[in-house]
């Protein structure tokens, strides 16, 4: 039943709009977001389909952006069965009543067209409570093929308008998919699971990808010469590098921050051990830790000054720390006997970890800051998920759910996770952002 103005459900989307906006503040002229806190409210957001429109550009445009605001972490995507505004009346405006009927505080407007092999398209973004003047708009043209991209682009820009920071839009995530005869390959797809292709290309097993800081290469341990040794190759695929066949284990390399060099797990002298080796020619530059237990899946953290690593040095596999430089490790994980696979999360001035935890016969994502000691839980009670690994803004998690695939999910703990990619996969790890 449509509301009349001034009826309730206008009643409600009012106190609704000022109870949101006693939690913001006016940034350059916008809104921004409180990005902090597990109880922040969701921001509603209106994406109709682009009339004056090529439609089927349109709808895959409508499709994409609907995808990352509702992954975003900060928005309520609203049905579009639920819009009650002339589409083709309004054009690139808004009737900014019809849209406060719905509980919109937000509508994100479009135009699309296309001739032949390229497109134009414009966006518009509206805040209801300004009225019918855009708060943010851009225009785009290119191939088709870039079209998707050019939704993530400006879905970036939407982002940081309301929160000052910028999207994880338009990265990729690299994964491992068995595949028949007991081979495995390195995948690598658009973060929401578009344009899927392998990295590696050989009939071998190859695992455990690690991106590149600015997302142009990726390593991976492959046994390609009946070793597991670590070859990089660019993040188009193609023939790779070997960059160290030291002997026995080559594996579960991270790269430094500045990309001169991975910390990486060798076992040459027996023992598996954390080192760290040149990105260049993979000389060792040193070696991390000397232990008895075994030590290995290395992450390195954003300032460039400590290692996280697993190790069963205190009896079953828990979450250590220690400087690059080597010395005395410190173990941070302690909820249960058996934690591994940790990621450092990229947000500037964060000392936050995630890693999977083994709770009732079942395996689980949790982050913790190092500083205050919270842990929260990212996943529960969906089956088993491993291997997490942050995004560009460190804002959401990427994982590998046992028998399903890889999904998403805010690193906060809030929401549902989404699933990208379905069918095998492991060894998850999520690239840079792309170039502004």
């Amino acid at each position: 039943m449509t509301a009349r103005r001034g009826g309730p459900v206008a009643l409600l989307a009012l106190v609704s709009l000022l109870l949101w906006t006693s939690r913001a503040v006016a940034q350059d002229g916008g809104v921004v977001i409180d990005v902090t806190g597990a109880k922040r409210g969701l921001y509603p957001l209106a994406i109709p389909i682009g009339v004056e429109s090529d439609s089927a550009a349109a709808a895959m445009v409508a499709d994409v952006a609907a995808f990352d605001m509702s992954v975003a972490g900060f928005f309520k995507v609203l049905p579009r069965e639920s819009f009650l505004a002339d589409l083709m009346a309004e054009k690139l405006s808004i009737e900014p009543q019809k849209w406060k009927d719905v509980g919109a505080y937000g509508v994100m407007k479009f135009r699309v067209s296309t001739s032949g092999d390229s497109f134009e398209l414009e966006f518009r973004l509206f805040e209801v409570s300004k009225g019918n003047t855009s708060s943010l708009s851009k225009s785009y043209r290119g191939r088709k093929a870039d079209l998707r991209q050019s939704v993530h682009a400006w879905c970036n820009e939407v982002v940081k308008y309301y929160t000052g920071e910028r999207g994880f839009f338009g990265s990729k995530i690299a994964f491992t998919v068995r595949q028949r005869g007991g081979t495995s390959a390195i995948y690598a797809m658009d973060f929401d699971g578009a344009n899927p292709y392998s990295i590696s290309r050989n009939k071998s097993v190859n695992t455990l990808a690690a991106w590149s800081r600015s997302g142009g290469s990726v390593a991976y341990t492959s046994y390609m010469r009946n070793n597991p040794d670590l070859y990089v190759a660019t993040a188009s695929g193609g023939r790779p590098r070997r960059l160290s066949a030291q002997r026995g284990m080559n594996t579960g390399a991270s790269w430094s921050p500045d990309g001169s060099q991975l910390a990486i797990t060798l076992s040459k002298d027996g023992n598996p051990e954390i080192y760290i080796i040149s990105a260049n020619d993979g000389a060792i530059v040193r070696r991390v830790t000397n232990d008895p237990a075994i030590d290995t899946s290395p992450s390195w953290s954003p300032d460039g000054s400590q290692l996280a690593f697993v190790s069963d040095r205190d009896g079953g596999p828990q979450i250590f720390v220690v400087s690059v430089s080597g010395g005395k490790a410190s173990r941070v994980s302690f909820n249960g006997s058996y934690n591994t696979t940790p990621t450092w999360s990229p947000k500037k001035g964060a000392r936050i970890i995630a890693y999977t935890t083994r709770d009732g016969g079942r395996y689980d994502i949790v982050t913790l800051d190092l500083e205050t000691k919270k842990m929260v839980r990212v996943t529960q009670g969906e089956g088993d998920n491993e291997e997490p690994s942050f995004s560009p803004n460190g804002r959401a998690l990427a994982f590998a759910r046992a028998g399903k695939g890889v999904y998403i999910a805010n690193a906060d703990g809030t929401g549902k996770a989404t699933q990208v990619w379905s069918g095998s996969a492991t060894g998850v790890d999520w690239g840079a952002a792309p170039a502004e």
